[in-house]
């Protein structure tokens, strides 16, 4: 057997399968497209879920992928064994209702024996234990020895996922040897030691469970094979573990000489080299999808394996960042399979870096935190420190257990582990009750999914407005309140809420953030109003709306009319996005990305990748450059081409689309190239002008800008205008001399404030008059209190500070009515306090007879109240509270 690498073996796979009549598909992205039930696309067949249940039509009946996965479930194991990982490869091949277990079956054999190599007789086979179909192919049709097949039960080999599409599954071993075994008497395929690996597993999915374990054969039979490259290479290199196959060997590696380690002469070392080889991986793959780190869903999985990996890079020594560097490493060794790599690797590396640099600081906040528990656990005479603070450590400052009982355990201390488990499990039962509650598919069943599956729309609209086409199905809504529902019409007349579907549409669907086109339908006998156009399962474009006149009937044969004004203006903020991304890689640098974008008449919404918020200069000189594109009327081409092909002629592709064999290349020049599917101007100079009106961060790492093109930024030119012209004529100047007219006023109102604040402070000293005979005398402490009629409480502060520096060593409380409440204010001096004076306390004792509260510090204190008529008893008792105080 030769010692093939893991990027042949993929290459060998995927080019088998092509050569049994299956479409080699590329790899879908990890997030998943229209699917709430996951998370992460954690298998090969997960992307594919629409053909298997027969809501879309695939691209063909036969297809083969390698996709790439991510599964966090044994996330605690990863590095302790050599066996768990969150990243892998899942090398598949798919039937859509064709072949079945007999193709499969063969072709499985026919792979791993004549294609690899693998000795036959290390192979061993296992079936359901009622499939005995799949038992006598393998038995009689490939000849393999029936002692040698292995039936297991349905929790080993029987896939379903509740109610929905389930099958039998049918998997083959390979003998690693005795060299990889437990040793034990009867060891043998289903032994959880090493010896025998699982390499293959066709799942024959042919019945449908009602989800009441009620089983109906399925009319289209599908498969789904599934195969782990990475344990495929461990077979056929002969090594231990995935940790040891060539291209995450290679990783291994640099980890090791990065930290200046050897791996395998040390258990705890090996442990952190292992966990941060396999989180690295899902790291840079992640972010070459567009997840960005964050504290919920997908970007908090992202988080999360880069600060494991982060710390442990701290663990084996490792100084500063370090990550994006084997980053770099990932990429050699996958790009040629997924070139999405090394075309983002500048983002890749610059999102990583980020997060470290940020986990860096976060964590030596938490080492901080941690020590001032261990003091308080200390002081207060404890062993144990709560689970309760570990747990907040953990959630909030992203520190992990194991690390805190690592440095607890050099204090000597504990963690109530029982009591942070207890909180993680409320966390995710928290987290599980906000999930939806979804389908297999991942989402809510809709009306779309009773119309036939070949029922499909196609958009025509890129070069027309108005389109003659046929009624193909009308959903309407019936019932009211919580019995209201879409259901599938035959008719509908004026008046009803409805969506109709036709085959050929210039209406665009909602997509790639531009908003849907609206207009109108129009039959011989009704007429229809476009409110939204929205792209809906398998294929199809449902105009949203109502019957403004008349009835419309399925079979009608109806004209289809955009309104030409709003698709205009959709087109202008469509292609503005397009010199906008472009600029602002021109200013900001390549590390700018599309995250998101909104496309409506009225505006532009732009997200992007940036860590800081733009200065004044960038915004202005970004606006210069797609103006200076605008003047200049650059012709806006579309040419259509493949994915390849486009990304060669240096074609921009966005994170998180999907896109089909052919993709549609908007060239604006040579200034900025795009895979798009959206409609666009014929040339730049349509446009007219571009505004942007506001930056603003939305998320870590993400920016968004808010622009204006044509009509609308004339509009906003007009309205800011007009205010300037307002401001004017209350500023008594014109236009001109707004500026300097404001900052005159400015000064006079700085002058009349600083003249009312002397008035405020001469009427108050005036009428406290004479007061300063009544202070009473404590141990050589002055107390004084007095009422100072309508005064506020800056004027009642300055007073008290007045009268301290006359009456040296003293406590002064003063109150005041002013518009109908009570301000309350004491004060102490350095010689009052050392003496046992407390400002804060005697405010505390005497806030509530004037119907209030406060408090504040030894030296100075104030509150407010509503009962004026307490004021007299309030500074009586703030006398005896000072009195008391006063040693």
């Amino acid at each position: 057997m030769q010692n093939y690498g893991v990027n042949e073996l993929r290459k060998m796979f995927l080019e088998f399968m092509e050569s049994k009549g299956h479409l080699r598909m590329k790899s879908f992205s990890l997030i998943p497209h229209n699917d709430n039930s996951l998370l992460l696309i954690n298998s090969g067949m997960a992307p594919l879920k629409p053909y298997f249940t027969g809501q879309e039509v695939p691209p063909r009946r036969r297809v083969t992928t390698c996709q790439k996965c991510i599964r966090t479930g044994d996330i605690e194991n990863v590095g302790k064994t050599a066996r768990h990982g969150t990243f892998f490869e899942m090398l598949g091949n798919f039937s859509f209702g064709d072949y079945f277990k007999h193709e499969a079956i063969s072709w499985t054999w026919e792979f791993l024996t004549e294609v690899v190599g693998l000795d036959k007789n290390r192979l061993y086979p296992s079936v359901y234990q009622d499939d005995d179909e799949a038992f006598d192919i393998w038995n009689k049709e490939i000849g393999v020895d029936a002692d040698r097949i292995f039936r297991f039960g349905k929790e080993d080999n029987f896939w379903e996922h509740g109610a929905g599409p389930c099958g039998p599954c049918s998997e083959v071993y390979y003998d690693r040897g005795e060299k990889y075994g437990c040793g034990k008497p009867g060891c043998t395929v289903g032994c959880d030691c090493d010896r025998y690996m699982e390499v293959w597993n066709n799942v024959f999915t042919q019945f449908n469970n009602d989800g009441h374990n009620n089983y109906t054969e399925l009319e289209q039979k599908n498969i789904d094979t599934g195969m782990g490259l990475e344990r495929l290479a461990v077979v056929v290199q002969d090594v231990d573990s995935i940790f040891d196959v060539d291209t995450i060997k290679a990783l291994r590696d640099k980890v090791c000489e990065m930290a200046g380690v050897e791996y395998e002469t040390d258990h705890e070392k090996d442990v952190s080299i292992r966990l941060i080889t396999d989180h690295i991986r899902s790291v840079t793959f992640m972010t070459s999808d567009g997840i960005v780190p964050s504290n919920e869903g997908r970007g908090y999985v992202l988080r999360r394996l880069l600060r494991r990996a982060a710390r442990h890079g701290r663990l084996l020594g490792i100084k500063g960042k370090f990550l994006s560097e084997l980053a770099k490493t990932v990429i050699e060794v996958s790009e040629d399979a997924y070139p999405e790599l090394s075309e983002k690797k500048e983002y890749i590396f610059n999102k990583i870096d980020k997060e470290e640099e940020s986990f860096n600081k976060t964590i030596d906040t938490g080492l901080a935190i941690l020590k001032d528990y261990i003091d308080e656990t200390k002081a207060a005479g404890e062993k144990v420190l709560s689970g309760d603070k570990a747990f907040k450590l953990y959630d909030t400052y992203g520190f992990p257990l194991d690390l805190t009982k690592e440095i607890l355990e050099e204090e000597g201390i504990e963690v109530d582990e029982d009591r942070f488990t207890e909180c993680m499990n409320i966390q995710k039962e928290t987290a599980r009750k906000a999930r939806k509650t979804t389908t297999y598919m991942g989402a809510d069943a809709t009306v779309y999914e009773q119309l036939p599956v070949d029922m499909t729309s196609e958009f025509v609209g890129y070069d027309k407005l108005t389109y003659k086409s046929t009624i193909s199905a009308i959903t309407t809504e019936v019932g009211e309140g919580d019995d209201k529902k879409s259901v599938l019409a035959d008719t509908v007349s004026e008046g009803a809420q409805a969506s109709v579907i036709v085959p050929e549409t210039p209406f665009y669907a909602t997509m790639g953030g531009q908003i849907g086109d609206k207009g109108i339908i129009k039959t011989e006998n009704g007429t229809f109003v476009v409110e939204d156009t929205v792209k809906v399962v398998g294929g199809k474009i449902a105009h949203i709306g109502y019957v403004e006149s008349g009835e419309l009937n399925v079979g009608d044969e109806a004209e289809l009319t955009v309104d030409a004004e709003n698709r205009a203006l959709i087109c202008n903020n469509h292609s503005a996005t397009h010199l906008l991304q472009r600029a602002l890689k021109m200013v900001l640098g390549d590390h700018v990305e599309q995250a998101g974008s909104l496309v409506e008449p009225g505006r532009l919404r732009f997200d992007f990748s940036h860590d800081q918020a733009m200065t004044k200069e960038e915004i202005k000189k970004v606006e210069d450059i797609v103006n200076e594109q605008i003047q200049l009327d650059i012709p806006v081409c579309t040419d259509v081409m493949s994915v390849d092909e486009a990304k060669e002629t240096g074609a921009m592709a966005l994170f998180g689309e999907k896109y089909g064999e052919k993709v549609r290349v908007v060239s604006m020049g040579d200034f900025s190239k795009e895979l798009c599917g959206g409609t666009h101007v014929a040339s730049t100079g349509a446009i007219k002008t571009f505004k942007i009106i506001s930056e603003a961060g939305v998320a870590a790492g993400t920016r968004r800008i808010e622009a204006l093109t044509s009509v609308g930024a004339l509009d906003y030119y007009r309205n800011v205008e007009q205010e300037l012209m307002d401001a004017a004529k209350a500023a008594k100047t014109d236009i001109y001399g707004v500026a300097s007219r404001i900052e005159q006023l400015l000064a006079e109102v700085k002058e009349l404030t600083n003249e009312n604040k002397k008035l405020k402070d001469k009427m108050a000293k005036e009428a406290a008059g004479d007061v300063l005979s009544s202070a009473i005398d404590k141990d050589g402490i002055k107390i004084l209190t007095a009422a100072i009629p309508d005064t506020d409480m800056n004027s009642l502060r300055n007073l008290g500070d007045d009268f301290k520096s006359k009456l040296g060593d003293s406590v002064v409380v003063l109150a005041s009515a002013k518009d109908g409440k009570v301000n309350l204010i004491a004060m102490a001096t350095d010689g009052a306090v050392a003496k046992g004076a407390h400002a804060g306390n005697i405010i505390k004792a005497v806030a509530g007879l004037v119907g209030g509260g406060g408090g504040g510090r030894p030296n100075m204190a104030q509150a407010g109240g509503k009962n004026p008529d307490g004021i007299e008893a309030a500074l009586a008792q703030a006398v005896t509270e000072a009195q008391n105080q006063i040693a």
